[in-house]
């Protein structure tokens, strides 16, 4: 069975910088793109970043866009958030997400696999 991981979270100062990994252990399947989302307490789960796995095509939030990077190693089945100049409201736990069918969209209900999630915490 195929799970997802995530790691790299933890606490961070303002501006400071983390690299989230997803690999996903077990028998590979037919991943189309993959997500990052991440959540608060008392808040929806929301889209952060997401790839298309074949094209590397990336897909950002607005309120990331230019902050984080998202990409992918196809060899490894891993995919990486590297969060950059990290503010209090990044605070979430972050969850990444396989998708198997097309196109690329960022609603939560398309994907198939979640990681368990790990969290981030930017202190100001």
């Amino acid at each position: 069975q195929v799970q997802l991981v995530e790691s790299g979270g933890g606490l961070v100062q303002a501006g400071g910088s983390l690299r989230l990994s997803c690999a996903a252990s077990g028998r590979v399947f037919s991943t189309n793109s993959m997500g990052w989302f991440r959540q608060t307490p008392g808040k929806e789960r929301e889209f952060v970043a997401g790839i298309s796995w074949s094209s590397g095509q990336v897909y950002y939030a607005d309120s990331v866009e230019g902050r984080f990077t998202i990409s992918r190693d196809t060899a490894k089945n891993t995919v990486f958030l590297q969060m950059n100049s990290l503010k209090p409201e990044d605070t979430a736990v972050y969850y990444c997400a396989a998708r198997s069918g097309v196109p690329f969209t960022t609603k939560l209900i398309a994907y198939d696999l979640w990681g368990p999630g790990t969290q981030v915490t930017v202190s100001s």
